[in-house]
């Protein structure tokens, strides 16, 4: 069964710094893009970043600089570092991850870790 466990959301201040952390585990398909999305009450669920297997990223451009997606493939494991945080920063963070299996890739989600940033 694949599980994605995320960790590393918790309260900070404004300006400062959180890492979270995505393992994905139970899976034996070939893992492709892997990112990160948020969702602040009566919002939709946005991309925050997203990393392809060979590295590529890509940024929502409320997060671009202070924001730095990474992935560990030998770990199974994508990272999110952020920077400089901001109260419209608060949301729960899920991480997603694309598994490959032929032709096919399938969407898997970890169950959230709340992010709030106080002003």
């Amino acid at each position: 069964q694949v599980q994605l466990v995320e960790s590393g959301g918790g309260l900070v201040q404004a300006g400062g710094s959180l890492r979270l952390s995505c393992a994905v585990s139970g899976s034996t398909f070939s893992i492709n893009t892997m990112g990160w999305y948020r969702q602040a009450p009566g919002n939709q669920r946005e991309l925050v970043a997203a990393i392809t297997s060979s590295g590529s990223t890509n940024y929502a451009d409320s997060v671009k600089g202070r924001v730095t997606i990474s992935r560990d493939n030998a770990k199974n494991t994508v990272y999110l570092q952020m920077n400089s945080l901001k109260p419209e920063d608060t949301a729960v963070y899920y991480c997603n991850a694309g598994l490959r299996s032929g032709g096919i890739i399938y969407s898997y989600w970890g169950q959230g870790t709340q992010v709030t940033v106080s002003s």
